[in-house]
């Protein structure tokens, strides 16, 4: 561990790993652990683990299960449906308002990390383009300077990530979103609203990928 993550207190690093096992689809959906098997796989004590669980459970990104044990919630129509509309409200407004905030360095940064995106597509490699993804929409999306959205964005993350893992698996690495390049030109040009478009069509793909996977026999 490096000096800086010294200074993190440890309930916080072992939130944010328990957060990035969900948000990477590293827990399947409806599959229950036990907090004991979670205490291992995060080397961490008892303490945090269940501080971890329970800020995760409050965002709704896991649920009891009885008996020591917590899961990942499946997905749902109903749900989705409710996920897509945050998504598509709140997503396309932070790329418009950040579009005002870009500079040619960060603009350089997003395209570095859409590299990594598209080297993960050709691989195949879902875990590589499911973190090279997100990092490239909060990348973008802190630009905004709208930090109550960006938190309510996170949270519509962690509900969507672990159904959008399952479905690059059943779908294979050439379904997977991306209409990043459209948003990298928007950006260029300084086309806010070609920005927001482009983002609404990225995640817009990504909803549509898992609607068929729920009516293909569900999440």
């Amino acid at each position: 561990m490096d000096a800086d993550s010294r200074k993190i207190p440890t309930h916080e690093i072992t939130y944010a790993r328990l957060r990035d096992m969900i948000l990477f689809g590293h827990l399947e959906p409806g599959a229950a652990v036990t907090i004991q098997g979670l205490i291992a796989d995060l080397g961490a004590g008892m303490t945090p683990v269940r501080e971890a669980i329970r800020r995760l459970t409050a965002e709704g990104a896991l649920e009891p299960q009885g008996n020591r044990r917590v899961a990942v919630p499946g997905m749902t129509g109903a749900v989705l449906e409710q996920v897509a509309f945050a998504r598509l409200t709140i997503e396309p407004k932070l790329a418009e308002m950040a579009a005002a905030h870009l500079t040619p360095a960060l603009i350089g940064q997003l395209q570095a990390l859409d590299n990594t995106v598209d080297r993960a597509i050709r691989a195949g490699d879902i875990p590589g383009y499911l973190q090279s993804n997100h990092a490239f929409h909060f990348c973008l999306y802190e630009a905004s300077g709208a930090p109550v959205l960006v938190d309510m964005a996170r949270s519509m993350w962690l509900r969507f990530g672990p159904s959008l893992r399952v479905v690059c698996a059943r779908f294979g690495s050439d379904a997977l979103p991306d209409r990043h390049s459209e948003a990298l030109a928007a950006m260029r040009a300084g086309d806010a609203n070609g920005l927001r478009d482009a983002i609404e069509r990225d995640i817009a793909q990504g909803v549509e990928q898992v609607k068929l996977a729920l009516a293909q026999g569900g999440i």
